[in-house]
């Protein structure tokens, strides 16, 4: 119930919707209802049976309220035209009025549903900007952790899931509640003493509907499971299919997707075979109540030991068989629901979990950078107990260049990732300014930063869009970084222009090209700072010269950190860090570097001069 609460709560303010929802649902019932309790009049016509002392003793009292007592609101008009028009007057009157009554029942319905699809609409709406909002605001790890298309898988189809199910549930509630109850009170009106007899089957249902509900939301949660696992599959097949049509893979990514697809299907049809269990025992149950009502009522009726007359048991007979309509929606949609709600725990499962890296109460708003980055004794582990970095330090002055060289796994990409507090260190600090990281805020930190990987983070999009990237920079701005980039002549060149879609992950480009568009996105944010994560590692002799020509005008007049893969990059650097194993084993100018006997970084130049 507390997830369902909650999830309502996506629809505030809900009085918006529920107030105008419940009122005209409620009218629908009472109408609903009187369309059946009409039977009992217009039978006693047909059957000849009206009752004339009845009749009597409407006509000497005062027309009754219609909010008060639509019943006795309609038998007195009902004793007015019996009265002055006869029969068949009174069968006309019926039969306009049932008229009238199932057409105000079907325009309060359908006001109800469109109250209910607002509510829906809103309530999803809120709920995926939500959960989206959250994860865009996770830290960096989380993303390391979590397969991309669990995250996907809780965006899209569990939220679609919360809205079939909640919304559904909401509505049986509410609108099939008052049916439920409307029914048996013109029931119970009627004969109290059927009505006990027949509501024997409602502790039986509710014991039985309950067993399956706690089996089915068991099964809910594998299904939702594989689903995720399925989703992620597919993002990752599609995302790496070179290396899947490489490797001749197809059939072990099928064996996996079948693998998948299977526990899938059996965690589905296992809960719907619970489910639609549901539907049919409910109606068993309630045909076995009217067919001990016939059978217990008629022989009454038949023995002359009832009150109640042909048309009243007839009457009794047709409002009964409509019990059991709501009260089996009622149990399908509390049934159904248990996916919903177990998509709807895993949504607010992401909803609350709380980013490592967040803003201090009363943090530091940086406006711009004037001194140096201090590292002062870092050590760094990501979730284990080995640490990735060992008491780093070096200081990164304002307008200089540091570079980090190193064996792959030594710990510069690590390093890289906490200057702009992707993580925050084990323990030391990251001062900047003198201020230390974490007392900053996280936005205006990066803000200070630009930052070109080794794999160019590109969008289905068009170039200029994704050089401006969010800014609201002009087309003369977009095409002068282009142009310091080295990326002017070739967009020029593409069938339109700046406003060429590049497709998934930028593939209609180049590796060249893409890389230099992302040195482009970061001239035109104008950054201080800049981090520089082995940008030209992956690319072609040509294109690596076109893009380090690129760099080098990024890099004019800016505070850069360098991670190089090839020593020939950064050997105008200011300053060499060697990092080895999580730790700085040597550091100093290029020529310095090269001049220790031994040294790690003469071994690195042997290596690559070879």
């Amino acid at each position: 119930m507390k997830t369902y609460l909650r999830l309502l709560s996506f629809a505030k303010p809900l009085g918006r919707f529920l107030t105008p929802f419940v009122l005209t649902s409620l009218v629908a019932s009472v109408f609903g209802v009187l369309n059946f309790t009409l039977l009992i009049p217009l039978l006693s016509i047909l059957f000849d049976k009206v009752d004339t002392k009845e009749m009597q003793s409407f006509l000497s009292q005062s027309a009754p309220s219609l909010t008060t007592s639509p019943t006795g609101f309609f038998r007195y008009y009902f004793a007015h035209v019996f009265q002055q028009y006869g029969k068949v007057g009174a069968l006309q009157f019926v039969c306009i009025v049932i008229v009238i009554s199932v057409l105000l029942n079907n325009l309060f319905k359908y006001l109800s549903v469109r109250q209910l699809e607002s509510f829906k609409a809103r309530m999803v709406a809120k709920l995926r900007e939500a959960v989206f909002s959250r994860t865009l605001n996770l830290h960096l790890g989380f993303f390391s952790n979590e397969r991309k298309g669990n995250l996907i898988s809780r965006i899209t189809t569990d939220v679609q899931e919360v809205e079939n199910s909640i919304a559904n549930t909401l509505s049986a509630a509410s609108k099939e509640v008052f049916l439920l109850v409307g029914y048996v009170t013109a029931l119970l009106s009627i004969s109290v003493k059927l009505t006990l007899f027949a509501i024997i089957v409602i502790p039986i249902s509710g014991g039985f509907i309950a067993t399956l509900v706690r089996r089915m939301k068991r099964d809910a949660q594998e299904g939702q499971r594989r689903l995720s696992s399925l989703v992620s599959l597919l993002d990752e097949t599609f995302g790496g299919m070179r290396v899947v049509k490489g490797f001749v893979a197809e059939g072990f990514i099928l064996d996996k997707f079948r693998n998948e697809n299977d526990g899938y299907r059996n965690a589905i049809r296992s809960l719907a075979n619970r489910r639609e269990l549901a539907s049919p025992f409910s109606e068993v149950m309630g045909v076995a109540v009217v067919a001990g009502i016939l059978f217990y009522g008629g022989s009454l009726v038949l023995s002359g030991q009832s009150d109640l007359t042909a048309a009243e048991f007839i009457s009794y007979i047709a409002i009964f068989s409509q019990v059991t309509r709501p009260a089996k929606d009622i149990s399908n949609a509390f049934s159904g629901s248990q996916r919903g709600l177990t998509s709807g725990e895993r949504v607010l499962e992401l909803i609350d979990t709380q980013p490592a890296i967040q803003d201090k109460p009363n943090a530091v708003t940086l406006d711009t950078f004037r001194d140096r980055i201090s590292v002062q004794n870092v050590s760094f582990a990501y979730n284990t107990d080995t640490p990735v970095l060992r008491d780093i330090s070096f200081d990164l002055p304002k307008g200089k260049t540091i570079a980090l060289v190193g064996s792959s796994g030594g710990g510069k990409s690590t390093i890289a990732d906490l200057i702009p507090r992707f993580y925050d260190p084990t323990s030391g600090t990251i001062l900047i300014d003198g201020v230390d990281m974490r007392d900053c805020t996280v936005a205006s930190l990066r803000e200070q930063m630009g930052i070109v990987t080794q794999e160019s983070i590109l969008f289905n999009d068009t170039i200029f869009n994704n050089i401006a990237f969010g800014s609201t920079a002009t087309e003369a701005e977009i095409m002068d970084a282009a142009r310091i980039a080295n990326a002017h002549t070739f967009i020029m060149e593409q069938p339109d222009g700046y406003q060429t879609m590049i497709g998934d992950r930028g593939g209609k480009l180049s590796g060249g090209q893409r890389q230099r568009i992302s040195i482009a996105r970061a001239i035109l944010k104008n950054p201080p700072i800049l981090i520089l994560d082995e940008a030209t590692s992956a690319l072609d002799t040509e294109s690596e010269k076109l893009v380090q020509e690129a760099l080098t005008r990024l890099m004019t007049n800016r505070t850069t950190l360098v991670i190089a893969h090839r020593l020939s990059t950064i050997q105008h650097a200011d300053e060499i860090l060697v990092v080895n194993q999580g730790r700085i084993v040597e550091r100093g100018r290029h020529d310095e570097l090269l001049m220790l006997d031994e040294g790690f970084y003469r071994k690195l130049s042997t290596m690559q001069s070879v």
